[in-house]
């Protein structure tokens, strides 16, 4: 099993002001050549929007775009006509595909949002863009992972144009769960939301990450109270 180790301090970090923003990858004004990717997982964003700010009206195309709200709303319009608000325990996708415009915004003036969002290169380019929102709330198991996207769309969550699943944990100290990978050469990047996890020994703290390649199968321990969320995706572009 190969692995590399992402500690939450060696992220690129943005204060501007109404948006906190960390990079788990090279993103906008942060570039580290080391840091560009893992496989087709281009971008991990936890970002912090002030009450009442945002990003306005802009616009993607070819990348599906994962938005989970950890702490928080955040209110979303798009050029395919959806409105609406994402809220914790629940999950945005977005495929852009040949082009889509969107703005997200914190509705709440007194209070800020925290989300993950995720990009993860599509296996097929040029797609009509398509956007889904589901309530994860369901699905929740506590001590054991559960799947909130995958590349089908007739199963557990939500789904996107690659051959990637993504599972949350919500575990008490001293819970282990093994992993087995759901496609040969993909690869799985774990991101600790809160508390602390150990993978093969190596212990995680919150905001850590891990990157796991090599390997068909492996085994997570909370070491403490812990969130977090694992990634499996095509480690070839």
């Amino acid at each position: 099993m190969k692995t590399i180790v992402h500690r939450a301090d060696s992220r690129g970090h943005a204060d501007h002001g109404w948006l906190n923003a960390h990079h788990s990858f090279s993103f906008a004004n942060y570039y580290n050549p080391q840091r560009m990717n893992f496989g087709v997982l281009r971008v991990l964003n936890d970002d912090i929007i002030s009450g009442g700010m945002g990003f306005g009206m802009h616009p993607h195309d070819n990348m599906e775009i994962i938005t989970i709200p950890l702490r928080g709303d955040l209110e979303h319009k798009d050029s395919m006509g959806n409105t609406g608000r994402i809220k914790s325990g629940e999950i945005q996708v977005m495929s852009a595909g040949t082009g889509v415009f969107h703005s997200e915004y914190n509705p709440d003036p007194d209070r800020e949002t925290n989300l993950l969002q995720i990009w993860v290169m599509p296996d097929k380019r040029n797609v009509t863009p398509r956007y889904d929102q589901i309530s994860i709330r369901e699905y929740h198991r506590k001590n054991e992972l559960y799947q909130v996207v995958s590349p089908d769309a007739g199963a557990q969550g939500t789904w996107i144009h690659q051959d990637a699943w993504f599972f949350l944990g919500d575990f008490d100290g001293g819970t282990t769960s093994s992993y087995t990978l759901r496609k040969k050469g993909n690869g799985v990047y774990l991101f600790v939301m809160e508390g602390s996890v150990s993978v093969d020994g190596e212990v995680l703290e919150k905001r850590d990450a891990i990157g796991i390649s090599d390997t068909g199968a492996f085994t997570v321990k909370a070491e403490s109270e812990a969130r977090f969320l694992l990634m499996e995706v095509p480690m070839t572009l």
